[in-house]
C-alpha cells in the first residue's frame, strides 16, 4: 500500500486528537469513558450506520468510506454491514474486499495491504482489557496494532487479536483464532491459528 494509491482522511477529518486519544493509538493505558473518545464513537456510529442501511451506487458509498477510513486504496468494496470503533485508525490498501459482517476494533492502527480478500464474519480486534480486576473495572483499556500485509486471504468467521502481523501472500483458514504472527507465504488454520505448510512455488508463481 503506497501513499500514491490510497486515499487518506484529512486532519479536519480525524474524529480527536487530545491526550486520551494519543495515548490510545500509541498503544498505552487510556480512559475510554473520555468525552472525546466517546463522540468519536458516535460519529463513527453514525456514519457506519449510513453506510449499512443505504441502497446507494459505489460513488455515493465511497463517499461514506473516505469520511470513515483513516486511508483507502481507491478501489476498496465492503459488503454491509460493517462495524468499527473509530474508523479513523483503518488503512486500507488497493484492491481490498470485505464481505459482509466485517468488524475491525480500531482502538489501535490496523494497516491492510494491497489486494486482501475478507470472507465473511472476519474480526479484527485491537482492542484489549487488563487481565487485574480494578483497573479493568475502572474503564481503562489499552490497544495494540494489527497489520495485514498484501495478497492476504482470510476465511470465515476468523478472529485477528491485538498485535498481531500476518505476512505477504498467506492464507488463514477458516473459523481460525489468530493469536501470534503468521509469516508470509503460508497456509495457517486452527484454534490457535497454526501453520499448516508453506505455500508452493506453483502457488507464488503468479505474484
Amino acid at each position: 500500500m503506497t501513499e500514491t494509491t490510497t486515499v487518506a482522511a484529512t486532519e479536519a477529518r480525524q474524529p480527536a486528537h487530545g491526550p486520551e486519544w494519543k495515548k490510545m493509538v500509541a498503544g498505552q493505558p487510556y480512559d475510554a469513558g473520555d468525552p472525546e473518545l466517546k463522540a468519536a464513537r458516535e460519529r463513527c456510529r453514525r456514519l457506519y450506520h449510513s453506510f449499512n442501511t443505504s441502497w446507494q451506487e459505489k460513488p455515493e458509498r465511497d463517499v461514506l468510506l473516505h469520511e470513515l477510513l483513516g486511508g483507502r486504496g481507491k478501489a476498496c468494496a465492503i459488503n454491509p454491514p460493517f462495524f468499527c470503533d473509530y474508523g479513523a485508525n483503518i488503512f486500507m490498501g488497493e484492491n481490498f474486499y470485505a464481505n459482509v459482517n466485517c468488524t475491525i476494533l480500531d482502538v489501535c492502527e490496523v494497516h491492510i495491504g494491497d489486494n486482501v480478500l475478507l470472507a465473511p464474519g472476519v474480526q479484527i480486534y485491537t482492542a484489549a482489557h487488563p487481565v487485574a480486576v480494578a483497573p479493568r473495572v475502572a474503564g481503562v483499556e489499552f490497544g495494540k496494532p494489527v497489520r495485514i500485509g498484501n495478497n492476504v486471504w482470510i476465511g470465515g468467521s476468523t478472529v485477528i487479536c491485538p498485535g498481531v502481523t500476518i505476512g505477504d501472500n498467506s492464507v488463514i483458514g477458516a473459523g481460525s483464532v489468530v493469536t501470534r504472527d503468521i509469516p508470509a507465504g503460508v497456509v495457517a488454520v486452527g484454534n490457535p491459528c497454526r501453520v499448516l505448510h508453506p505455500m508452493t512455488a506453483q502457488e507464488l508463481a503468479e505474484i
